[in-house]
């Protein structure tokens, strides 16, 4: 089934299309290869004119994130180039109150630690690959911190995909919209090399396929998220709950 886009605000500005563009392919939803709908098409589903669609894709073909291929036939239209998008492009406004940030890591720690063990128990070797592939890029990108920060989300998605459970995809998408607002601190020194770190040790404890491993290192793993969002924000994550919502280190 084709892709269909949900439409912007009325009046949508070349930014809000843009973004509206990028969040799919960011999340994984569209991936390298896909195929966009027509320039028409985009311009009906969006709410927009013609002429901001084509002013947007061009700022997504001048970002490397997408392509435009003339002619006819299969090949001919826009696709996704890129999965990688430079976070210039998404500067949107934060939908998630401040408030409710802690709650969406108690989810994350309900969710994603079954999620690492069945795709323990699951993944293929090209599972594996295209996990090692996003951390490759992210050792290529070391020295660009926010860059490496934007590739956290492919990764957990494509741990997700490891599973081959279609609603355990859709279910992690949404927690990653969802979870970009605690994201949006100051980067600190060392978090490009903390971040490969742990999710090189995540792989590791999934071909190991030891799902006592995987627990441990998704212990650790969840942690660096909760813990720089308590230095940011001041606030600590409700102690008040289960025991098995707690960071066991």
């Amino acid at each position: 089934m084709a892709f269909s886009f949900e439409p912007v605000e009325a009046r949508g500005t070349v930014r809000q299309v843009v973004e509206r563009i990028a969040e799919p392919i960011r999340l994984g939803r569209l991936r390298f290869g896909d195929r966009l709908p027509a320039e028409r098409t985009l311009a009906r589903q969006l709410g927009v004119s013609r002429e901001t669609v084509r002013k947007a894709v061009r700022a997504l073909v001048d970002a490397g994130v997408l392509e435009v291929i003339s002619g006819r036939g299969s090949r001919s239209g826009i696709h996704v180039r890129s999965d990688l998008i430079p976070p210039e492009l998404l500067h949107g406004a934060a939908v998630l109150p401040i408030g409710e940030i802690s709650g969406v890591l108690e989810a994350r720690r309900l969710f994603e630690p079954r999620v690492a063990q069945l795709a323990g128990l699951l993944a293929t070797e090209d599972d594996f690959e295209a996990l090692q592939a996003v951390v490759d890029l992210q050792r290529e990108l070391a020295a660009e911190p926010q860059r490496v920060r934007d590739l956290d989300a492919p990764f957990h998605l494509a741990l997700a995909r490891a599973t081959h459970n279609a609603t355990v995809v859709a279910l992690m998408q949404t927690l990653f919209q969802r979870l970009e607002v605690a994201k949006r601190f100051a980067i600190e020194p060392g978090e490009a090399e903390r971040a490969i770190d742990i999710h090189e040790r995540t792989l590791a404890a999934l071909m190991s396929r030891d799902l006592d491993a995987i627990e441990r290192v998704m212990d650790r793993h969840l942690s660096i998220l909760e813990r720089a969002w308590e230095r940011e924000s001041g606030r600590a994550l409700p102690r008040k709950v289960p025991e098995f919502l707690l960071p066991a280190d």
